[in-house]
């Protein structure tokens, strides 16, 4: 039978594992919270995307209901794109800028909508990579118009 000796480590070792677990948790935490802040600002981009197309699409029925500057009248283009994000407090467009254009308001013709804001940055070092906290988003999209409308 054989017996095996114990062999322990030096004094001088012990607790190693320890600081490299700490020292490589910061990084993987690090890393982490960036992927999970540029996923959030792809997800923002999506709604803002789906917002503009929204947009667009009631733009094609109704070209002339452009906006109503702070009137919160749901028959316009305007509203419609900043009401369009997703519930659950993740996107607000509130204080997009909302750009309506098209050549002239005739069926045929193609009218544009643009949507822009501003997609703040929680990660410090991901910002730090950008050269802001904040990351300017923009949409576009287009539809032909199908009515000139009233």
């Amino acid at each position: 039978m054989r017996h095996f000796a114990r062999v322990s480590a030096p004094k001088l070792e012990r607790g190693q594992s320890l600081v490299e677990l700490a020292l490589m948790m910061t990084v993987l935490v690090l890393l982490l919270a960036g992927v999970l802040d540029l996923a959030r600002a792809y997800y923002s981009y999506l709604a803002l995307r789906d917002a503009a197309g929204d947009g667009a699409y009631y733009a094609s029925i109704h070209p002339s209901w452009k906006t109503s500057a702070d009137n919160p009248d749901p028959d316009n283009i305007t509203y419609r794109v900043k009401n369009a994000a997703p519930s659950g407090g993740f996107v607000s467009f509130t204080a997009a800028t909302v750009t309506v254009t098209a050549p002239s308001i005739s069926a045929g013709n193609y009218i544009t909508v643009t949507v822009s804001t501003s997609y703040r940055i929680i990660t410090a070092f991901i910002g730090g990579i950008v050269g802001s906290q904040t990351l300017p988003l923009s949409a576009t999209s287009s539809a032909k118009i199908l009515s000139p409308g009233p």
